[in-house]
């Protein structure tokens, strides 16, 4: 296991309420190719804090990669509307560009 995986396992295990922990375990676990963990640690993150704008967009990256077109389709549309909330114009401009990317349905 990665030292930087073992130190926000800890911090989760602690109860920490930074959505910043979570969206890093579940970056860690995509830079170690653990693909599907990784995909599950975003649905959490999303659970608990589905305000964190950050996430749709990576989430909906490895959602396309792994060849999940539709849930990557539903990550960006959801990341648009809470970048929307957030008044996040630069995220929106992100998420917007790689929902284009997307092959039709």
């Amino acid at each position: 296991m990665s030292k930087r995986l073992e130190m926000f396992d800890k911090m989760i295990a602690k109860g920490t309420q930074d959505p910043f922990v979570y969206y890093g375990r579940a970056m860690e676990l995509r830079g170690l190719g653990r693909s599907s963990e990784s995909l599950e640690a975003f649905r959490e993150l999303r659970e608990r804090f589905s305000a964190y704008v950050p996430q749709y967009l990576m989430a909906g990256q490895l959602a396309a990669e792994l060849g999940d077109v539709t849930l990557a389709r539903a990550l960006f549309e959801q990341g648009l509307r809470q970048a929307q909330l957030a008044g996040d114009s630069h995220a929106h401009s992100e998420i917007t560009s790689a929902l284009a990317t997307l092959p039709a349905t």
